[in-house]
């Protein structure tokens, strides 16, 4: 049974299922055209719902960002997982417990101490894991630099003496400050060379390298062949934001997450539409303020979805968000009544997502088939 937008409590957090799939769908075409597996990273999602939509497609596994995350995606059998963070040692006994438990968990790191904690670890315990070492292709982060052969082989020589290294993995971060089709593509050849250069350097010092695992949104999404990696991470392609839209790899058609919002105030005097969504339920994220277009704390749209260009929530308070039109839009705020209903676009889906415990998924008619519990600790 169907529930209307206007029977939901707001803030709500709305899905799109029909966008959704959609951009399942064209993520999985990408990769395969490209001819390279999906490992699809989940920590946007947080919902075995989504993740059963898009695992096992192209590829088996799937990438977290939690042990939390990977306990709660092998209750369900996604057993095949990469832990993306660099782990640490207060967490060496809950991945084990993973491990005991049947789950073919991947580890990352990116140092010759945690290469040896690890490595130690693991000899006391006998529990074995596949680790493979974090680079830093870009400067972005953190990660060894595919170059600094020294760097590379002590910590692999480390990982080898336990038979823990499995290969290499890669992340494009600078590729969320591109707007440029092409230049987005170089990045992705970047992105795989580095990773591929890393891989060479391992393989020929006689060390076991089987994975090469790149990926971010944009450069997943690029139109290149590929050169060799085996694996793709990315996970914000399922959803989209606005920050990806300034990236240019998506439109406001694209955006299957939105935040359900009641106007309950309307100052004549500053021109401002008050409503009851705020940081709480938006987040506190300003990923567009960098880019050519800034949506300052989300997009306004209707009810349906439609959008209102150039009116967006200008700022927040925890349970309020302040709607207006940006500065130099001489426009005076719509007539608008109290009790109606707006939906309002992310910045950034990964953090909007995070102020939610569920979603409602919407069908083709704007109507909620669904409620999607989103994994929490």
């Amino acid at each position: 049974m169907t529930t209307k937008l206007t029977d939901l409590e707001t803030p709500s957090l709305l899905i799109d299922k029909g966008r959704l799939i959609a951009n399942i769908g064209r993520m999985t075409a990408a990769t395969e055209k490209r001819g390279i597996s999906q490992r699809p990273h989940l920590k946007s999602a947080k919902s075995v719902d989504v993740a059963k939509l898009i695992v096992g497609k192209n590829g088996s596994g799937a990438t977290v960002s939690t042990l939390f995350e990977a306990e709660e995606f092998a209750k369900v059998g996604i057993t095949d997982l990469l832990y993306s963070n660099a782990i640490v040692p207060q967490k060496f006994k809950r991945a084990a417990a993973l491990v005991t438990d049947g789950v073919d968990l991947k580890v990352v790191v990116d140092n010759v101490d945690m290469a040896d904690r690890l490595q130690k670890f693991c000899k006391e315990t006998g529990v074995s894991f596949s680790v493979l070492i974090e680079l830093d292709m870009d400067g972005h982060r953190s990660g060894v630099r595919p170059e600094d052969t020294d760097r590379l082989l002590a910590v692999a020589a480390i990982l080898s003496e336990g038979g823990l290294l499995s290969g290499v993995m890669a992340h494009a971060g600078k590729s969320y400050a591109l707007t440029d089709a092409a230049a987005i593509e170089d990045l992705a050849r970047e992105e795989e060379a580095a990773a591929l250069q890393a891989a060479a350097h391992l393989r020929n010092a006689g060390y076991r390298c089987d994975i090469v695992s790149v990926g971010s949104t944009p450069t997943a999404l690029a139109d290149i062949e590929c050169l060799g990696a085996t694996e793709m991470r990315a996970g914000t392609c399922m959803f989209f934001d606005l920050v990806q839209r300034g990236v240019g790899v998506c439109t406001f058609d694209d955006i299957a997450m939105s935040v359900l919002t009641t106007v309950n105030g309307v100052n004549r005097e500053t021109n401002r539409i008050i409503t009851d969504s705020g940081w709480m339920s938006l987040s506190r994220d300003r990923g567009t303020s960098k880019q050519k277009e800034d949506f300052f704390y989300g997009q306004v749209c209707l009810e349906d979805g439609t959008v209102l260009p150039d009116l967006v929530v200008l700022d927040t308070q925890q349970d309020h968000g302040i709607i207006g039109y940006r500065a130099g839009i001489e426009k005076t705020v719509p007539e608008i009544e109290l009790g109606t209903l707006l939906r309002i676009l992310p910045n950034h889906v990964c953090a909007t997502a995070a102020q939610h415990t569920k979603y409602f998924v919407v069908d083709e008619n704007n109507e909620v088939e669904a409620i999607w519990p989103r994994i929490s600790d």
